[in-house]
């Protein structure tokens, strides 16, 4: 019979062939069939993921009816299956001998059916929650700008200069605490995750009984601390999707704080409305009522966050196997870079991570989008403000932006998974947003309507939010494993995260009403994240070139002698 070799990663039904009569011995005919797709409920032997390939292959009998032959070429070799060199031998040309029948029945696969209920599951419980905390976090962070033209400012005595130190502690505190990314892989994540939304909560709510403008200092910084956590849940992401798949999941999670700063200011538009018949200041009142629930969900935060894929209590013991076995590409690729330790972290890999030129060049273009992604939220409210509406109308008018900003991001996550491709929707929305700031820019500098200064906010946040997305999404795509994933998004970050220090500072009050500085600096950064992200698929590109024509081994395995098995390596493909 010939070698058929089924659909890699998820198989198609098909029918079994039996083998000739000749080959097989009636006593031996169980043998002669390999079970594909065990059923729902089955309790086979759990493999490890080491032990399990990408393809799956029918291999024909051999005169030892106890051994089967492997006649695949190099190129055709899976470095997948190292889990079966105990069980057989690699002869000189790099192709495995033998592997026992019950190895090769052994293998548990799954159906594209099963496989997609997985991802399914994933998205609501685990994916839509994750989003919600993230809401909760910008919404806490962020609604300082609607809390200020409540009369946080006149009530605490802060001018621009404080104003912007009270903006800038959150931030200090957020870079300095940004290493914190590691320990996702280091503590349990649903007692990472409660702590830190815990944390953040408490703190968020008590900035409501802030009397000096040194205890809402303080309060800031500490708040800072807490978010700073957080930020690695795209890593926690990675745990669970495919690299073709994270963009998606990725804008999912970025997308609520656009939805959040909607819902921000459609909510502090109805409590300033409220806090006017009430004893307490309505910026003391905002500060409460959006701080609290994430005490709350806190909580909720403890039973729904699993650790991994198999410890999803959502799950059916079938879906666990399935939710682990889809990712043996991204496992496997990570233990053949190196050996990690008890706590799957690679030290060395984490220091090679430090000398890559695409580490850096991501980290930039996260910087100079954050400076334009950290100021509009904080002013936006002041600048509507300043072009001669009441408060109230302020808080209203900033909803409609992030909204459509909500709708655009995920849209454009979900095309990038589909194309596979980064740097393109980078490119383009970043010169979107680039071309939005400057049109405000241009609108307050030629004396045109209110109308068209306000038009222009359109595409600068739907540029800006889409481009964070899409950045976050491509540090870990480009990252071999998970130590260099951890190590590259915690630069990312401790860099990208300098930005909102700059971005801060961009709108004080001498430059109201029209910002025309700010609105020109923030285009000006668009365009070099443009153009940093171009260069940065030029030298993917050419490293896949590089790997293609053999000038370059990312990593390889190393044999039980202790020699690189050249027949075994393993191509990392970067996503440009």
């Amino acid at each position: 019979m010939e070698s058929h070799t089924a659909q890699r990663g998820a198989l198609e039904p098909f029918h079994e062939m039996p083998a000739p009569a000749s080959d097989v011995s009636p006593e031996s005919s169980e043998t002669s069939h390999t079970r594909l797709t065990p059923q729902s409920d089955s309790e086979d032997s759990d493999l490890d993921m080491d032990e399990l390939g990408k393809s799956f292959k029918l291999q024909r009998v051999a005169k030892d009816r106890g051994k089967v032959w492997d006649a695949e070429e190099e190129e055709d070799y899976d470095e997948d299956d190292k889990g079966n060199e105990d069980e057989g031998e690699y002869r000189t040309d790099g192709r495995r001998r033998r592997a026992s029948v019950s190895t090769v029945q052994s293998y548990q696969l799954y159906t594209p059916d099963e496989e997609r209920a997985v991802v399914r599951k994933f998205d609501r419980k685990l994916v839509l929650f994750v989003a919600l905390l993230y809401m909760l976090s910008f919404l806490d962070r962020s609604n300082i700008g609607n809390a200020k033209i409540a009369g946080l400012d006149v009530d605490l005595d802060l001018d621009s200069n404080k104003y912007e130190w009270v903006l800038t502690a959150f931030y200090i505190a957020y870079i300095s605490f940004e290493w914190m990314s590691i320990l996702w892989k280091l503590i349990p994540a649903h007692i990472y995750v409660t702590a830190i939304v815990l944390s953040w909560g408490i703190i968020a709510s008590l900035q409501s009984i802030a009397t000096s403008f040194a205890n809402l200092l303080v309060l800031r910084f500490l708040l800072g601390i807490g978010e700073a956590g957080f930020t690695g849940i795209p890593f926690y992401l990675s745990f669970f999707f495919k690299r073709e798949e994270l963009a998606l999941r990725t804008g999912y999670f970025i997308s609520a704080a656009p939805l959040a700063t909607s819902f921000a200011s459609t909510l502090a538009w109805a409590i300033i409305a409220l806090g006017k018949r009430c004893p307490i200041a309505s910026w003391r009142l905002l500060f409460l009522l959006e701080g609290f629930p994430s005490v709350l969900v806190a909580v909720i935060a403890w039973h729904i966050i699993p650790d991994s894929p198999s410890t999803a209590h959502y799950l059916t013991q079938r879906e666990k196997k399935v939710a682990r076995l889809r990712l043996r590409k991204e496992k496997l690729a990570s233990s053949h870079s190196g050996t990690s330790n008890r706590c799957g972290l690679n030290v060395k890999e984490m220091l090679n991570t430090l000398t890559s030129p695409q580490t850096y060049l991501t980290a930039l273009m996260f910087f100079f989008t954050n400076m334009a992604f950290s100021s509009m939220p904080v002013f936006l409210p002041s600048i509507i403000h300043s072009m001669g509406h009441t408060p109230l109308t302020s808080q209203a008018l900033s909803a409609p932006p992030y909204l459509l900003s909500f709708l655009v991001v995920i849209l454009t996550a979900y095309a990038s998974d589909r194309l596979r491709t980064r740097s393109t929707f980078i490119i383009a929305h970043a010169l979107l947003s680039a071309c939005g700031y400057a049109f405000v820019a241009l609108a307050g500098h030629r004396g045109w309507g209110i109308w068209w200064r306000y038009a222009g906010i359109y595409p600068a946040c739907v540029g800006f939010f889409s481009v964070i997305t899409i950045i976050i999404t491509w540090s870990i795509n480009n990252q071999e494993n998970e130590s260099r994933q951890g190590a590259g998004f915690a630069v990312l970050q401790i860099v990208g995260q300098c930005g909102p220090l700059v971005g801060t500072r961009l709108y004080p009050e001498a430059d109201g009403p029209l910002y025309v500085r700010g609105m020109s600096v923030c285009a000006g950064s668009m365009v070099i994240v443009a153009f940093l992200a171009l260069g940065l698929r030029f030298y993917l590109g050419w490293k896949n070139r590089a790997v293609a024509e053999g000038q370059e081994v990312v990593y390889g395995k190393i044999g039980d002698e202790g020699h690189l098995n050249t027949k075994s390596r393993v191509h990392f493909r970067y996503m440009l």
